[in-house]
């Protein structure tokens, strides 16, 4: 809907296309004094009460403000090829989400990406659910847990909050939406209650993916997604598939699986705190071979954002070119991550 070279409001460029979803197109766009920035073009219009719920999400952004859930920077209306449609501008995150993390690696992830992807999403998470009417995310998935590199290393960044609701007072409950694969068996078999616990469930999914490279309870399988009677089966620990992991992440991970919500941690404070006793755990498991071409493309990659950061005022490109290929190998991450985060911190080795 957005062409390259476009320019929406004065302050801003239209890059490329970074990808869709079933309700917004995602961009990259350049703005005139604070550089690159990701911009979420909703598809529909309808009415304005319609069109007032497509910004709740920079309402909500707005006034979450952590380290660990992604920024908001403005939102407004733009004309597009599809008529006047409205926008969203955040952060850019190069690194791209978990989804192409998982990606990268021909299997699980490295037990302690994983724990700290669990660690800092939780953390993130944990202000929406402080809130005096909690804020629950309704729709964590791989696709919107995005992952970047600062001065410190690995940083998490929860994102897409487009369906997050306020809990009712009354009953700490909102209506149920989000990915099935995602969806707790409370909200499955009523359609309604999404709490906290069910956030906690839907981190739980990402956690015990990212270890054993599938599903908790057959959740992945198409068809036996909406069966609620593979909640009835015992559910395997991580360790079965994975025997990296520690039997404290085994735990933790199970018991956010709980299929009772009363059972589960009731927050995503109380991961949080339990997944930071995680620091201890053994470190990543080594890292397996992403196919031969993926690995060429990236090196190429690297070898044009070591170029571009010897170029005054073009560092902080560099490093998102460089972000962007070591997320995409993880030897070529194990390998040059020391750099961008010295890029990050502004200093050129």
């Amino acid at each position: 809907m957005l062409t390259r070279g476009q320019r929406i409001n004065s302050a801003l460029v239209v890059d490329r296309r970074l990808g869709e979803g079933a309700f917004a197109e995602v961009y990259r766009v350049r703005h005139h004094i604070l550089g690159w920035q990701a911009l979420k073009l909703f598809k529909h219009v309808a009415s304005l009460e319609a069109t007032s719920r497509l910004f709740d999400e920079a309402r909500i952004l707005s006034t979450l403000g952590h380290p660990n859930i992604i920024r908001v920077f403005d939102a407004g209306t733009v004309q597009t090829s599809e008529g006047v449609r409205g926008y969203i501008t955040m952060e850019y995150v190069a690194g791209g989400s978990l989804e192409r993390l998982v990606a990268s690696h021909s299997g699980a992830v490295p037990v302690g990406e994983a724990s700290a992807v669990l660690r800092q999403a939780a953390d993130g998470l944990a202000v929406a659910h402080e809130r005096p009417h909690p804020i629950v995310h309704r729709d964590l998935s791989l696709a919107n847990v995005l992952i970047t590199y600062d001065e410190s290393g690995l940083r998490v960044k929860v994102s897409d909050f487009g369906l997050a609701k306020e809990t009712d007072p009354g009953t700490m409950a909102a209506s149920a939406q989000g990915t099935v694969a995602y969806m707790p068996p409370e909200v499955l078999r009523r359609g309604t209650g999404y709490s906290c616990a069910g956030d906690v469930w839907a981190l739980g999914t990402i956690a015990y993916f990212l270890l054993t490279a599938q599903f908790p309870y057959d959740g992945g399988d198409p068809v036996q997604s909406f069966s609620l009677d593979r909640f009835n089966r015992p559910l395997p620990p991580p360790s079965a598939y994975n025997d990296e992991v520690a039997p404290e992440l085994d735990r933790l991970v199970t018991d956010m699986l709980r299929t009772d919500p009363a059972d589960r941690p009731a927050t995503a404070r109380e991961v949080a705190e339990r997944a930071v006793a995680l620091r201890s755990s053994p470190g990543p498991q080594p890292s397996r071979d992403a196919p031969a071409e993926v690995e060429r493309a990236a090196e190429e990659q690297v070898r044009a954002a070591v170029e571009l950061s010897r170029t005054p005022g073009r560092l902080a490109e560099a490093a998102n070119q460089l972000e962007e290929a070591v997320s995409r190998h993880p030897r070529l991450r194990e390998r040059h991550v020391a750099r961008l985060m010295t890029w990050r911190r502004g200093v050129v080795m």
